[in-house]
């Protein structure tokens, strides 16, 4: 293990999928899909306050997860996790320094793993799949056995499963399954020989829904018996008692004592039962739940507690806790959490939620969580002092491919761009002595797949996306104020001219300045433009902020204002980057012919076009970028398998002409390349689908640079990205692959142009997809260590730390 690499920040989005989290009673983790990973985030742990790891073995979206209770005290934590590709993975707790460890690995339906429910009793536990079956799974030492398959009729596609056992000694090895899916009943199961081979047997049908059942929970009740709840499509929640046959008649209330139904009532529910071995549970409808306007897709029980506590998630944007009252032992809705009506957005544009896909509780019942569609968690934490929830920091992250991603010029921040159509800049917290990475400002929130992005100054970006324009975004007033109170980022020079902070017309992809009027009162009508625009939270609401904002803030009141608006391509932007002093910005667009395949400046003062366009490739443009200041060259690479040098003329910054170009650099198409800094002559290097990378240098030529091979790199896959950054003597070049291996090599090029070391990161710090992008921070002074941000194509963005002197020991 190459312990001179640590992770020091993860970020990436949970999946939209109501059962792909848990949040676990023995260690306090929750664990969420993260595309084809498995997150996992300790909400009470304050030295961590993020992702603590990535867990990457599957090969397709996580879509179940489930840790196991604990079989002794002794044993190590299990937890389960299902994927799109029918992949089950039982993971072990592991105190090697990745928190668990896959044991086992098994196909188990034809399809997506929708649920995992699991038996109280530790290691049995039971799957739903896309492929309509249901099956019964045991744990073992070395394996993972599949014990039986429960047939559902009539046929359904099971989304929601739970799993209880007998409360009797006389029947240890009898257990019932609870099905729920893409019909509008629910299917009851008695199990029997769970010890050997089980025997299963439909018992029961529970009637009264309208649409699909969504979720499933199972609570204990101090009389031995369960509460059941379904959530469905139909908006409401259904509340079973399930209970010893012997007491279907006395149903306890809230403070302990039992209330007698009377023979003489004339309107009852059905009672149905579920048998197994010599017991009888009888199943009792007990409650119907209205308040919710859409779909309720999760319902989890408070543990511990004296009084039953639902939580449900619906995708109306809220959560509600209901409790029965303890008078009348009518269910109610006792707290409402959430998005209110009057905040409530239509489009990813104006904030809007979406919805929540699941809701859980802590093991201790003080916090609950809930994920929305931007895939960011939301936390409340419960204050007994005056009784009210009160939203915290959670952790945030891309749900689609990171496909662009680049530092401040100054190091201060990273900012990072994805086809989820989002820009989110992530920075360090710096608190009473503390540095932790969070997410401070969602700049952009846009209507297409954006693929590009570069700081041209540490107050000012530009993003190019699946359209014709690039777009120029400025830092308001706001932000600037709560990344200098709580990260230490240094103000603009210019803040008093800045706006106050910025919003999105509902039908439009301009973010909009607001603070001055000319900004704001633009029709002749005040109400109607306060209909168009999305306006910000209360004035200083993020000047005043202690800690790292939540995800209300930060998907309605982070926007920058867009400052400009480039045209010129004729198709997508496909590459944009800024020359180190800001002064010139070099775009490109997805081209097939020579015609659009040119590379077009900008003039960052006036962000007027430098014409003529610059012209060499055939193909699309890959990546773009600018040397060091003392040489004044723009490298360019591309599907053409071609690279290009062009080179500034004089101190004119309007006149650049090719130097240098090499039409046959590789074999097969080049996807990025860098300059390596430190190197005496101007070096630089190129890497793409030949699994080569190659370094061309020159002899310093002022007018026309010979750029020749002077070394290859030769790696096991296609190499995507490329990084580097110089080290006293020491060129150091990273690089990042199509599986998702990231290397770094440590490169002399004054002594016979070799490899002195490379050095390889652990998988368990790498994504499980192609890496997009690279980037060494700049400016980053501590000491020995330097890091590296990745993005790749799992939806995640990571910072590695590397620490230099061991890796050059």
């Amino acid at each position: 293990m190459t312990d001179h690499i640590a992770a020091e920040y993860y970020s990436a989005g949970g999946n939209r999928n109501s059962a792909a989290a848990d949040w676990s009673a023995t260690s306090g983790i929750i664990a969420f899909g993260a595309n084809q990973n498995v997150g996992l985030w300790s909400p009470t742990d304050k030295a961590i306050l993020g992702v603590s790891a990535l867990l990457g073995s599957h090969s397709d979206t996580v879509t179940s997860v489930r840790f196991l209770p604990l079989l002794s005290d002794s044993s190590p934590e299990l937890l389960v996790t299902g994927s799109a590709d029918g992949q089950l993975i039982v993971w072990k707790a592991s105190l090697q320094g990745i928190p668990f460890q896959p044991a086992h690995k098994e196909i188990a339906h034809v399809g997506t793993v929708n649920v995992i429910a699991a038996l109280g009793r530790g290691n049995i536990f039971a799957t739903g799949g896309a492929d309509g079956k249901v099956k019964l799974w045991r744990v073992g030492q070395d394996n993972v056995e599949a014990l039986t398959e429960i047939p559902l009729k009539p046929r359904l596609i099971p989304l929601a499963l739970a799993l209880g056992g007998f409360a009797t000694t006389s029947s240890p090895d009898c257990a019932f399954l609870i099905a729920g899916g893409t019909r509008n009943d629910v299917q009851v199961f008695s199990i029997e020989g769970l010890s050997s081979k089980p025997q299963v047997a439909p018992n029961a049908i529970l009637t009264g829904h309208e649409a699909w059942i969504r979720s499933l929970a199972l609570t204990p009740t101090s009389n031995g018996g369960y509460l059941l709840a379904s959530a469905s499509q139909d908006k409401y929640v259904r509340i079973w008692r399930i209970q010893p046959e012997d007491q279907q008649l006395a149903t306890p209330n809230t403070n302990g004592t039992t209330r007698q139904i009377p023979d003489t009532i004339t309107l009852t529910a059905k009672v149905q039962s579920v048998s197994a071995g010599d017991f009888t549970y009888i199943i009792s409808f007990e409650a119907l739940l209205l308040g919710h306007e859409d779909w309720i897709y999760s319902s989890s029980w408070k543990q511990n507690t004296l009084v039953p506590q639902l939580l449900t998630a619906s995708a109306d944007g809220s959560l509600s806790i209901w409790e029965p009252e303890e008078s009348s032992g009518v269910w109610v809705s006792i707290s409402r959490l959430g998005e209110i009506s009057s905040q409530k957005g239509a489009t990813t544009a104006t904030g809007s939620s979406g919805g929540f896909w699941n809701g859980l509780w802590s093991p201790d019942g003080h916090m609950v969580i809930s994920l929305g569609r931007t895939g960011s968690w939301r936390l409340w934490q419960y204050t007994p002092e005056t009784q009210f929830w009160h939203q915290k920091p959670a952790i945030s992250g891309h749900v689609g491919s990171v496909d662009g991603m680049c530092w401040a010029p100054d190091g201060s921040y990273l900012i990072s761009t994805s086809s989820d159509q989002t820009t989110r800049l992530h920075a360090e917290w710096k608190m009473n002595g503390r540095v932790t990475w969070h997410e401070f400002s969602r700049p952009q929130i846009h209507g297409y797949d954006l693929n590009c992005i570069a700081s041209t100054t540490p107050h000012q970006f530009v993003s190019g996306a699946d359209e014709k324009l690039l777009r120029v975004f400025n830092e308001p007033k706001e932000v600037a104020v709560m990344l200098n109170n709580l990260c230490r980022i240094a103000m603009p020079p210019e803040s008093t001219e800045l706006p106050e902070t910025a919003a999105i017309p509902v039908l439009g992809l301009s973010n909009k300045a607001i603070g001055e009027n000319e900004d704001i009162h633009e029709g002749p009508n005040d109400d109607d433009q306060e209909a168009n625009i999305q306006s910000s939270s209360p004035a200083h609401a993020l000047t005043l902020l202690e800690e790292p904002p939540n995800e209300d803030l930060l998907s309605r009141h982070t926007l920058w204002p867009e400052h400009e608006k480039l045209y010129g391509h004729g198709y997508e932007i496909s590459e944009v980057d800024s020359s180190p002093s800001g002064a010139i910005l070099a775009t490109a667009c997805k081209a097939s012919s020579i015609d659009h395949a040119v590379i077009r400046l900008y003039d960052g003062a006036t962000w007027n076009e430098i014409k003529p366009p610059l012209t060499a490739h055939s193909l699309t443009v890959t990546r773009l970028v600018f040397s060091p200041q003392e040489y004044k060259y723009l490298l360019s690479v591309g599907r053409d398998r071609q690279w290009t040098v062009f080179k500034q003329q004089g101190s004119d910054s309007k006149s650049w002409s090719l130097v240098a170009s090499n039409s046959k650099a590789h074999t097969r198409m080049i996807l990025d390349c860098t300059w390596l800094p430190g190197a005496g002559d101007a070096s630089f290097v190129t890497a793409g689908r030949d699994k080569v990378m190659r370094v061309w240098s020159t002899d310093g030529s002022s007018t026309a640079p010979d750029f020749t091979c002077t070394l290859d790199i030769k790696r096991k896959s296609a190499i995507t990205a490329l990084a580097a950054v110089s080290h006293q003597s020491w060129s150091l070049l990273a690089s990042g692959e199509e599986d998702g291996t990231i290397a770094v090599h440590v490169l002399n090029l004054t002594d016979g142009n070799k490899v002195e070391r490379s050095v390889t990161v652990d998988t368990h710090l790498c994504p499980t997809k192609s890496i997009t992008r690279l980037a060494w921070r700049p400016r980053f002074m501590d000491g020995t260590s330097q890091q590296l941000a990745v993005a790749s194509a799992d939806s995640s963005v990571r910072i590695l730390r590397f620490d230099w002197e061991r890796i050059l020991a």
